[in-house]
């Protein structure tokens, strides 16, 4: 059965003609090609690398970004694709977040012409896949303690240190490395091949499987001046980098709450329990579906509101992180509730509750944890930061 959306509250009402375009493109897309492969990806842990040029031809990858290529959708567009994907799975929505937010972003904001001209198009095309290094193994929710150096050496400079947790580091053809320099925070375009560079797969995970997780290791690793991003000065260009990803993931932990709450409300309604009633006429079943349905509604004024200031260039760091610190915390209950009205079913993966909830688990954690946002939320209002 097609998907119809989750709309309480008229909120499409706020979308204009070409946004709901935008996400019927991307809701066709997800459930024709996507989602007849998910659950195989899953269980194999695996990305489906085959749908890499089909996302590319439709614009996924920077599709707010402008020039080379991209689509310069509006960042509302950019939200809806974002929650369309992450309805299928959270692996690959990750995979065109990570391309755009955290690769073509940087290199689109803080690269010399020769870096867009080269790389840009690349990655948008889906020719070269790229991924982002920024946390190391001891350095997560603190990236200010980086240990990874980069000392110059003529026309150019020597790397050494490891990152972790890099989404697409097995697979990337670039990766967006930062690194601590004389100069401070430096960040670099590091090519697959390079002398000293070498990337190791992390496997064993129960969340994220159709995702390739990866380290990245750099020993002397000798990388050109014409490939350091000539306008990231310091730790703030990471961390906005960061926000691009974030902004993503508010929109896109939604969809899958959709997913998790509308599985659950049609389970309600078949399922039939004592005197062959569907469980859905019990009162604790329904004041879960509520629960699930104004939560949900919330998380989606708060999105588009969201979008609505990115467009017009007022949306804050300190926004963003009540955006995606709210609809996380939101997706994953959804999918605890969801889980519970499935009963046993809910484990298996019949359904893609569990599936929805061992990523969502991640999706809590990367990009800045519930704790982090709670007080990057706790200094706006305060005017006191209170990170040490």
């Amino acid at each position: 059965m097609a998907f119809k959306g989750v709309d309480y509250f008229c909120v499409d009402s706020l979308f204009n003609e070409q946004e709901l375009m935008v996400r019927q493109t991307a809701r066709r897309f997800a459930e024709e090609r996507i989602l007849p492969l998910i659950r195989d990806c899953f269980r194999e842990a695996r990305f489906p690398a085959e749908l890499i040029p089909e996302m590319a031809g439709l614009g996924f990858f920077g599709a707010n970004l402008e020039g080379y290529g991209c689509a310069a959708m509006s960042n509302v567009e950019y939200g809806l694709i974002m929650q369309e994907l992450e309805r299928i799975d959270s692996g690959v929505r990750s995979f065109v977040s990570v391309q755009g937010a955290l690769v073509m972003y940087p290199i689109h904001t803080y690269g010399s012409e020769e870096q867009k001209q080269k790389w840009l198009p690349r990655l948008q095309s889906g020719a070269s896949i790229g991924c982002f290094g920024l946390t190391e193994p001891d350095f997560g929710s603190n990236p200010a303690g980086m240990r990874a150096t980069a000392r110059r050496e003529g026309d150019c400079w020597i790397l050494n240190g490891e990152k972790t947790w890099i989404t697409n580091g097995g697979v990337s053809d670039v990766a967006v490395v930062w690194a601590r320099a004389a100069e401070g925070i430096v960040g670099f375009l590091v090519e697959r091949g390079a002398p000293g560079y070498t990337t190791s797969d992390i496997h064993g995970k129960w969340s994220m499987r159709a995702s390739v997780t990866s380290s990245l290791a750099f020993a002397d690793c000798r990388v050109r001046e014409q490939d350091r991003l000539p306008l990231a000065k310091g730790l703030k260009a990471p961390l906005s980098c960061l926000s691009q990803a974030r902004y993503g993931i508010g929109w896109g932990v939604i969809g899958a709450a959709m997913d998790c709450y509308e599985t659950a409300r049609q389970y309600s309604i078949l399922r039939k329990q004592f005197d062959d009633r569907p469980i859905a006429s019990h009162q604790l079943v329904q004041e879960k579906l509520a629960w699930m349905i104004t939560e949900i509604t919330k998380a989606q004024l708060l999105a588009v509101q969201a979008g609505r200031l990115k467009d017009q260039k007022k949306l804050e760091a300190a926004h963003i992180s009540m955006l995606k610190r709210n609809n996380v915390a939101m997706a994953l209950d959804c999918a605890r509730l969801s889980r519970d009205l499935l009963g046993a079913n809910g484990i298996t993966d019949e359904y893609p509750i569990m599936r929805h909830l061992m990523n969502l688990e991640t999706v809590k954690t990367y990009e800045g944890t519930d704790h982090i946002h709670a007080l990057v939320i706790g200094e706006r209002v305060t005017g006191v930061a209170a990170y040490k």
